[in-house]
């Protein structure tokens, strides 16, 4: 049976998922059995297809930005995953020379904009881009994420408002993988849809899957199309899944182990595989190849890492502003 997708966007959907998942996984024993990461880490391991279909429903010109748990888009829009382990390490050759560790990956030639600390500061930011894409006549669109905890946030629903006034080309992608820290969505809010948050500013609202990057590519594809001819922002809620804590030092003592396998079942690595291999799109040979290069990749950004040097301390200042024209910049 013919799949609704090419055989070069499947393997491309399973190498760039494999080495978010692998480098994820790498990252975190340097944390824990090394210490060689330090600070707060928060894993995508679980949320790849969100990462997958978002890439092949958009353009390279189009912007990414999203909250604390970066890792994966970042190494999905092009960011290297050398300059995102050093940036963990706190190294100078980092994506954020060090400076902002795991929250704060960013990768501004690669229109990737942060990694930020500040639950739900991304959504103004977000728009702010998609205002600034349309301000220039071009047809881009920002892809702003945030999880189901910033939903929360006061800022959305100023966003909101202004996004469908002005009709931006943003598309609001809410990551919800159930739990925000420890709290279940249930226990925050009396609408566990958060799609239809939409509905009060008459903006178009979706629901989709998070396990499946074909999913995520039709969701995500159709509000960008709606975006791009001038339709203005949509809400689209992916619903996924974190199969680690909420951060790394996370006991997750809030669910039961049989809820992660569950979600375990339906991993999207594994059903790419799958439809690989039944589709006779790739070898087994061909699957241990790519699987090797990922390896090596990662295990490259580990020395890349360890390797590198530390920031110098006259950086401290820098770069907190960028017109130097300013009387009050620090350099």
């Amino acid at each position: 049976m013919a799949t609704k997708f090419s055989k070069e966007t499947y393997l491309y959907w399973y190498e760039l998922m494999q080495l978010i998942r692998q480098f994820e996984l790498m990252a975190e024993e340097k944390y824990k059995m090394d210490g060689k990461i330090r600070g707060f880490f928060h894993a995508y391991i679980g949320q790849e297809a969100i990462a997958a279909g978002c890439m092949t429903a958009t353009k390279p010109d189009d912007t990414f930005i999203t909250g604390y748990r970066d890792h994966g888009l970042a190494l999905s829009k092009g960011v290297s995953a050398n300059a995102c382990m050093a940036e963990l390490y706190g190294k100078a050759t980092g994506a954020a020379k060090g400076k902002g560790g795991s929250m704060h990956f960013f990768g501004v030639d690669m229109k990737f904009y942060g990694g930020h600390g500040i639950v739900g500061a991304q959504i103004g930011t977000g728009a702010g881009l998609a205002f600034a894409e349309k301000y220039k006549g071009t047809d881009n669109v920002s892809l702003t994420f945030f999880g189901d905890g910033a939903a929360r946030q006061g800022m959305l629903h100023e966003v909101f408002n202004l996004a469908m006034l002005w009709k931006l080309p943003v598309i609001f992608i809410c990551e919800n993988n159930n739990y925000a820290m420890g709290t279940s969505v249930e226990r925050t809010s009396n609408v566990v849809d958060i799609y239809k948050l939409a509905d009060a500013y008459e903006m178009p609202g979706d629901s989709i899957d998070g396990m499946s990057p074909e999913s995520v590519h039709e969701g995500v594809a159709r509000a960008v199309k709606r975006a791009r001819e001038g339709g203005g922002p949509t809400l689209i809620e992916i619903k996924t899944y974190r199969y680690k804590g909420h951060s790394i030092s996370d006991p997750q003592k809030y669910r039961t182990k049989e809820e992660v396998e569950e979600y375990k079942q339906r991993d999207p690595i594994q059903m790419v595989l799958d439809t690989i291999l039944k589709q006779k799109f790739a070898s087994q040979q061909e699957i241990d190849a790519i699987n090797k290069r990922i390896s090596d990749i990662v295990t490259e950004s580990v020395k890349f890492a360890e390797e590198s040097p530390w920031p110098n301390d006259d950086e401290v200042l820098k770069d907190v502003y960028i017109d130097k024209n300013y009387p009050f910049i620090v350099d």
